[in-house]
């Protein structure tokens, strides 16, 4: 059974879900947007799959409240900074990279949370099991972070994704990772002085950051689960893990 890996990009749940879905070649079989219930239909209509999702998997745990585990990271025990940080969170946040905060509770986390606590929960009911290292469970989902995804992969951070320069950096990456994208340095070669001037500066072969990030997630998803000493589970595994297409030995102590 031959399966697949989608990246799901919720884009802030204002906006249709950009995924991508790429084969075990790395080939982009399938991309779009759709709303929730598209996504989903996407998700249960396959045999084997592994789907990244750019959202976190549940609501904050309270874990690094717990003064002995503050204590553990070499932080004041009682001091409230980090207090509202998931454990991945504060993983992520103290290398530079930042990121959102999760609430504890649901009704406070913003809508594109909400959604994607729905659509972790509509995958659970539609047979995906929460990613294990090795496990060789048909159906299974993570959470990964796109931003963190580029940084750790390029060993810094990257540009902007909303510039041109940041969205050709981060296909280019793709690009050399073999993901089935048009190389970004042909781009080049339609930015001229009178696209400029006239203003019609259209470049088909480069995506948009919304759909890199999710093709940025759906190989994170494939690393997971094909190469997965290539990859890093950052955070506490109940209160929800954030996957890094990093070997542990390589994951720097801060990003720059």
């Amino acid at each position: 059974m031959n399966p697949v890996f989608i990246g799901i990009d919720p884009t802030a749940g204002r906006r249709p879900m950009d995924f991508a879905v790429l084969n075990e070649d790395l080939d982009l079989v399938q991309h779009g947007q759709g709303n929730l219930d598209a996504v989903l239909e996407l998700a249960r209509a396959q045999a084997c799959a592994v789907i990244a999702v750019d959202a976190p998997q549940s609501p904050n745990g309270g874990l690094m409240r717990d003064p002995e585990r503050r204590k553990s990271y070499g932080l004041p025990p009682e001091s409230p900074k980090w207090a509202n940080f998931k454990v991945c969170e504060y993983e992520l946040r103290r290398r530079g990279l930042k990121l959102y905060s999760t609430p504890g509770e649901i009704q406070a986390a913003p809508k594109w949370m909400q959604l994607g606590f729905k659509l972790y929960g509509e995958l659970r009911s539609a047979g995906y099991e929460r990613y294990r290292p090795g496990s060789s469970a048909p159906k299974q989902y993570l959470e990964v972070h796109p931003h963190a995804i580029y940084a750790t992969l390029l060993g810094h951070l990257p540009w902007r994704k909303d510039t041109l320069e940041g969205r050709m950096q981060r296909q280019l990456l793709l690009h050399r990772e073999n993901v089935d994208v048009p190389n970004p340095m042909t781009v080049l070669e339609e930015i001229t002085g009178h696209h400029l001037l006239e203003g019609e500066l259209a470049l088909p072969a480069l995506r948009n950051h919304d759909e890199l990030d999710a093709l940025a997630s759906a190989y994170t998803a494939y690393l997971a689960y094909r190469h997965v000493d290539r990859v890093t589970c950052v955070g506490d595994e109940v209160e929800g893990q954030i996957i890094l297409p990093i070997r542990a030995d390589d994951l720097k102590e801060r990003y720059r």
